[in-house]
């Protein structure tokens, strides 16, 4: 059958190409970290990494990478089972409860990926009687789990206020109403607007959802994340996150929630329900990246610094960045092949960033998506920086 078929995939496969979509993969022969090997799909040698979303710098951290160790050790390696038949330990249960009153949420359940824990959500809550209003750029597993769901579908324009309203006050007549958002856009690095959410939601009666996954662990005064950075941590209802970013960069998501909404997912969200236990090294390690971000402002203050110093230098030099102070710091180049080729010029000069375009981002706002840690040096952001205009120059002569 499938040679009937293999004449349309790869003619497919060359309009991805020709379109200068294609998304070739690097791979990495070192660690996660702040500069890594790459072995192949690229200059081969030791290059800057500004392209992870290891904004702590905790992917290879001494003390995560002891306590992953032990975990092995007194958990096991995996758990070969769903949480609700034996897949539930002791260090499950502890990851959930930190959580929780890390994020200041009543109850928190584990799933093996926030794309998992976004698509068990709406089907779970909302039918046919409700309304779900999601905002123009949410990450696609939030579009993705509110097309699970027979919930009515309603988008309001990025960050909109006004356009918001109006979709609560044509949604009047729904039996329940949840206002869907990402915490930080992870194309444009942009916050979004959390106090004025939770008042119209209170004013017109409707629950609040945030994704978090690029803002918990270093945005808010301890990094508890947008609803902390904006003083609604009470007033979220339900906050989706990973522990695949800042929280160590392995694997895993969570839904931290009113507690009557975590009992109902655990007894009907089907990823939850048909998908195995998060792994309990990974759950072990997580407990010890809590404990990292709990204790001390280290980390999350030397991310802020790599981006002002980031982030102004390049200003200075004549980029165009999306004005912000998130480590998303988006270059905007325009054309999709130039974003491209910029970013091949920047490998060969030892600085490893990934070129975003359409459909990731719309037609003609095609950009460098670079993202600082708080692994980077000063030196590194600077040479980061030189690489760019070096490239620049040569794109352009």
């Amino acid at each position: 059958m499938f040679d009937n078929v293999r004449a349309d995939v790869a003619t497919t496969l060359d309009e991805i190409r020709e379109a200068g979509l294609f998304k070739p993969e690097r791979v990495i022969g070192t660690p996660q970290s702040a500069a890594v090997t790459v072995t192949a799909g690229g200059r081969p040698g030791e290059v800057l990494n500004f392209c992870a979303n290891n904004y702590l710098g905790l992917a290879d951290h001494p003390e995560v990478l002891a306590a992953a160790k032990d975990a092995l050790d007194r958990w096991g390696y995996g758990m070969a089972s769903v949480r609700f038949i034996c897949g539930t330990q002791d260090v499950h249960k502890e990851l959930e409860d930190r959580l929780s009153a890390f994020l200041g949420q009543e109850d928190t359940i584990l799933y093996s990926s926030c794309f998992d824990a976004n698509g068990g959500v709406f089907e779970t809550l909302l039918d046919e009687r409700d309304a779900v209003i999601s905002d123009a750029l949410n990450h696609a597993s939030i579009i993705d789990g509110i097309r699970l769901s027979k919930a009515r579908r309603h988008r309001y324009a990025n960050r909109d206020l006004a356009d918001l309203e109006k979709q609560l006050q044509d949604t009047q007549d729904a039996r329940r109403r949840l206002i869907v958002t990402d915490g930080v856009f992870s194309m444009d690095g942009y916050v979004a607007p959390l106090r004025e959410i939770c008042d119209l939601a209170d004013r017109y009666d409707a629950m609040v959802m945030v994704d978090d996954s690029h803002a918990v662990g270093f945005v808010g005064a301890n990094g508890r994340g947008t609803p902390e950075l904006h003083g609604v941590m009470d007033r979220v209802d339900i906050i989706t996150g990973t522990l695949g970013k800042a929280l160590g960069g392995a694997s895993g998501g969570y839904v931290a929630a009113r507690r009557e909404i975590v009992a109902l997912l655990r007894q009907r969200s089907r990823p939850y329900l048909f998908s195995n236990s998060l792994a309990p090294v990974i759950a072990a390690a997580s407990l010890k990246v809590l404990d990292l971000v709990e204790k001390s402002n280290e980390l999350r203050e030397r991310l802020a610094a790599n981006t002002a110093l980031f982030r102004t230098k390049m200003t200075e030099a004549g980029f165009e960045i999306l004005p912000g102070d998130h480590p998303i710091a988006p270059v905007m180049i325009g054309d999709a092949a130039k974003a491209g080729r910029l970013a091949e010029l920047l490998l060969e000069r030892g600085v490893y960033v990934i070129g975003f375009s359409y459909p990731v981002v719309p037609h003609g706002q095609a950009r460098i998506r670079v993202q600082l840690s708080a692994a980077h040096s000063t030196e590194d952001v600077e040479r980061a920086v030189a690489a760019f205009v070096d490239a620049r120059a040569e794109l352009e002569g």
